[in-house]
């Protein structure tokens, strides 16, 4: 275990550039996870990261030390705490980050079964939110249109809680062009849209669009979708949190696909 004391230390340097860098994760190749749980998410579907950095205060803590020994035979960086909570992007640091090489993507499938597009996502939370929902409903795929958040940021992977490496996730995507190609329907969420959610057809291939936090889906891409739902709200809110707006729809195909296979 190598200890480092040093801000100036050329290992801890190159992390503080992956925890406050989108330009340096992307030149590098590389992401950070912070936590236990993303640390040991990857370790289960990958396999081992390329670093792995603890605090000294973490050296007490039963299930960091678990997570070390898994990851043997790499060698852990011990950073002071003072030098930890610089990489940190919370506000009570959790002790154990590790660099991974970022996930790419498989290709594109040439026919893409049901599927969530993401147009113009700007919050991290919100990002992280709907990939963690659109795991728990079975997707696989995840497409993100060029002006999308970074989804391997730190808050986007804290916030995802390990979605990220059961999914599929397209980023740089001309959701247009695979609108356009898709077998399926085309389903875009609009506050306008004279049809409700609960009263549209969401089993069988579909791919579930949803749009910036303020704007929504753009007039251009909802004018390609086969068809556009409203979520019903009878209290006086104007509009829902995208991520929420996404689980809705998300768990809303998942009853539906339970309740036809119980009529069968």
């Amino acid at each position: 275990m190598k200890r480092i004391t040093s801000a100036d230390n050329p290992q801890f340097r190159n992390l503080l550039k992956l925890a406050h860098s989108s330009r340096d994760r992307r030149k590098a190749g590389l992401s950070l996870l912070d936590g236990v749980h993303l640390v040991s998410a990857y370790r289960e579907h990958f396999g081992t990261p390329v670093q792995v950095a603890v605090c000294e205060s973490a050296l007490h803590d039963a299930e960091i030390l678990h997570v070390l020994d898994s990851l043997k035979p790499l060698a852990p960086l011990l950073l002071t705490d003072g030098l930890f909570a610089e990489l940190s992007t919370v506000a009570t640091p959790t002790g154990i980050m590790a660099s991974i090489e970022t996930p790419r993507a498989p290709a594109f499938p040439e026919k893409l079964g049901t599927c969530v597009l993401l147009e113009d996502i700007q919050d991290p939370g919100n990002l992280g939110s709907i990939l963690r929902s659109a795991a728990g409903a079975g997707i696989k795929h995840v497409c993100l249109s060029k002006t999308s958040v970074h989804s391997w940021s730190p808050r986007v992977l804290r916030a995802g809680m390990g979605a990220h490496f059961m999914l599929s996730i397209h980023e740089q995507c001309d959701l247009g062009e695979i609108v356009r190609g898709f077998s399926g329907r085309a389903i875009a969420t609009s506050m306008d849209a004279g049809r409700s959610l609960f009263d549209t057809d969401l089993t069988g291939d579909v791919a579930l669009i949803f749009g910036n936090e303020g704007a929504g889906v753009t007039p251009e891409l909802q004018a390609l979708a086969h068809q556009a739902v409203m979520i019903p709200m009878p209290g006086p809110i104007e509009s829902l949190n995208v991520g929420a707006a996404a689980a809705i729809c998300l768990f809303e195909r998942v009853r539906q696909i339970k309740h036809n296979a119980g009529q069968h």
